[in-house]
């Protein structure tokens, strides 16, 4: 059993953060603790108040000019996409009963693409817009696919396997022009990378990914933008979303959002330097990096907390246990999945041989990750692709 574990699992779930905890801790000290945020009592609207504090924080953390009160609590990114693909598109089509085609890319969380058959059996077509080796869905590909009858568009910030920031804005003005929606889940993005918001109408993000706690999200949503519930019983959120609010969990967000928003370019920074130490240690060693060329694809165009590479003989899932016991956490592709032997659906999506995909592995992390940890991963995996091959 190795002495200690390095945390190399950050897309997955980062750990929480000080600025999280002592949010927790403050809440838990206030006169309000544990009150209903709906309630007409002193302690209830006190409640309310924090409530409306935290959706103000990350209503200016999302930028884009987002409002407060079109930030909307949920139970984290899956329940906040499922929301906005199922909500946005029977809100357009109730006002237009043409829009009956929702566009989606091939690369997206399952959270997104599980909806695709919910679509379909309530009436949608549903098309997949393909990425181009690089992993880039292109703002053509999507122009290609959009029609008169789409009701919404939907792409992800950036990705979650791969760390290729998507061109969101472009899209966006690509589904505007055809009347559609524009949503983007912007789960692993948020807080890491400055977002391209002011086209978007909807925007999905979760606490857990930048050290906030789990089981709290939100989803952006334009007032001007109907979007049906898919929740029923309470009428909070606006009406868009159902249930009673966990104040504490919202504090706690909005306290890790403006800790990342504050540093995010001296953070970035660091990262990318992590990052870019770890891809050279890996090529030297002859690992290769999942990208088709991340030469050719410049270090600003992926998040820099993300690096996804390829063991050639060495299956991922082999991978994932053998550095956990020498004491690296680190997840086969999407964390999602990773109990599954199936190839990525997002290098499958990119051109990536099956055989390659399924050796693939995802390395993900922040700024307070050691460098020397980082190169002692490297010289692992080169020991476990060399004992394995032999």
């Amino acid at each position: 059993m190795p002495d200690r574990f390095v945390y190399l699992d950050y897309a997955a779930s980062a750990p929480l953060s000080d600025a999280a905890r002592q949010a927790q801790l403050a809440y838990e000290k206030a006169p309000f603790t544990g009150a209903n945020p709906n309630s007409l009592h002193t302690t209830g609207r006190q409640a309310a108040r924090a409530l409306d504090a935290a959706r103000a924080d990350i209503a200016r953390c999302l930028g884009g000019r987002f409002r407060p009160q079109e930030v909307v609590f949920t139970s984290g990114g899956t329940e906040s996409n499922n929301l906005a693909l199922l909500g946005l598109a029977e809100g357009m089509r109730d006002r237009d009963r043409k829009r009956t085609k929702v566009v989606l890319s091939a690369i997206e969380h399952d959270s997104v693409l599980d909806v695709a058959p919910v679509l379909r059996a309530r009436g949608f077509d549903v098309e997949l817009a393909l990425p181009n080796r690089q992993g880039i869905v292109q703002p053509q590909t999507i122009a290609e696919l959009v029609d008169r009858q789409t009701a919404l568009v939907s792409l992800m910030s950036a990705n979650n396997e791969t760390g290729v920031i998507q061109p969101i804005g472009e899209v966006a003005r690509v589904a505007h022009d055809a009347g559609a929606l524009m949503h983007t889940d912007a789960v692993q993005a948020f807080g890491r990378i400055p977002l391209e918001l002011y086209d978007v109408d909807a925007v999905s993000i979760a606490a857990h990914k930048i050290g906030g706690p789990v089981g709290v999200g939100v989803l952006a949503c334009r007032q001007r933008v109907r979007i049906r519930p898919q929740s029923f019983g309470g009428g909070q959120e606006s009406g868009r979303r159902a249930g009673t609010q966990d104040v504490c969990g919202a504090l706690a967000f909005a306290a890790a959002a403006r800790d990342c928003c504050d540093h995010l370019d001296e953070r970035r920074r660091l990262t990318a330097e992590l990052a870019l130490g770890l891809r050279d240690a890996l090529l030297h060693d002859g690992v290769a990096l999942a990208s088709v060329s991340y030469d050719e694809l410049p270090a600003e165009a992926r998040l820099a907390g993300i690096v996804s590479i390829l063991v050639p003989g060495v299956d991922s899932e082999t991978l994932v246990l053998e550095c956990d016991q020498a004491g690296f956490e680190v997840s086969a592709a999407s964390a999602c999945s990773s109990g599954s032997l199936e190839a990525s659906h997002v290098l499958l999506a990119m051109g990536v041989p099956r055989d390659q995909a399924l050796c693939s592995l995802r390395i993900s992390f922040d700024h307070t990750v050691s460098a020397d940890d980082l190169q002692r991963l490297a010289h692992t995996l080169t020991d476990i692709a060399a004992r394995r091959r032999r």
